[in-house]
């Protein structure tokens, strides 16, 4: 299985010098099978325009999987050139929540955007679905409900038979109670989807010291998604959703400060490609 991030931001694109390293695209994953083109995205944010320059004017054909639907996770889907040509196949999947297409439409159709999905070119089409175990694309896809912030918020879990991720990219366990450590509980639904996964792909938008005053935000911290992993066997996690005033050297000084055994820490950079399951 071949991951590549295409954008790691959350919340708000992050553009300036001080944001290069790390990228400053939002939220967007996308997957693939070892030597084929992505067929599975996680997530539509800016970070979507990314993948079309990666796919050399080649037309996606595929799945995308939405977490959620707050903006920096929708804003890339008009813009992704990829999925807007002749060739194109795009099939959309939200958490359900009435109708699919009118529910899209209020953030994504006049008049707060002069496109709707539906006059988009290629084959596009939009669904809901609930909890469950799906097929798409030749991905075995897990979807586990997670708490977030006034909205319906899913995480997945990804397997194509050699390797396995778990993508929680917003998460807020703190509403579920504190936890061992303060920051939320290990919880059922985020247990059983980074239950011994290759990598946990985890919201870590807030330092500990950011967390006392932003805890009812919507997400968590590093810590918890390390300490997710460990209790879940996850042999790596991935922190994702960088905050949008984290710069370059403040992620660099948070990644120096772990030294975990056992697990393999790092921070999701906009372009990276991982391959796994690793040696």
């Amino acid at each position: 299985m071949q991951i590549t991030i295409c954008g790691s931001r959350g919340s708000t694109p992050a553009p300036g010098a001080a944001f290069v390293r790390y990228g400053g695209q939002t939220s967007c994953v996308a997957v693939a099978r070892d030597g084929e083109a992505p067929a599975l995205l996680l997530d539509g944010g800016t970070g979507l325009r990314t993948l079309a320059r990666m796919m050399n004017g080649s037309p996606f054909r595929g799945t995308m999987l939405i977490g959620h639907l707050h903006w920096d996770h929708t804003h890339g889907i008009p813009f992704f050139r990829a999925g807007d040509q002749p060739g194109a196949r795009v099939d959309v999947r939200i958490p359900a929540q009435g109708d699919a297409a009118e529910v899209m439409a209020r953030a994504l159709g006049p008049p707060h955007f002069p496109v709707r999905i539906d006059e988009l070119r290629g084959d596009w089409s939009l669904d809901g679905i609930e909890p469950g175990a799906y097929e798409f694309d030749g991905f075995e896809v897990l979807a586990r409900e997670i708490p977030h912030k006034r909205t319906r918020t899913f995480g997945f879990r990804i397997s194509d038979g050699s390797a396995s991720i778990a993508y929680l990219s917003d998460h807020a366990p703190q509403n579920l109670g504190g936890g061992p450590d303060g920051y939320g509980e290990y919880h059922e639904a985020a247990l059983q989807l980074a239950a011994g996964v290759d990598l946990l792909i985890h919201d870590a938008q807030y330092m500990p010291s950011e967390f006392v005053q932003r805890a009812d935000f919507g997400h968590t911290t590093p810590q918890y998604a390390i300490g997710l992993a460990k209790a879940a066997g996850a042999r790596g996690v991935l922190l994702f959703h960088h905050d949008p005033d984290r710069t370059d050297d403040d992620l660099d000084a948070m990644m120096a400060g772990f030294n975990e055994e056992g697990i393999t820490i790092t921070a999701a950079v906009e372009g990276a490609v991982l391959n796994l399951p690793r040696a």
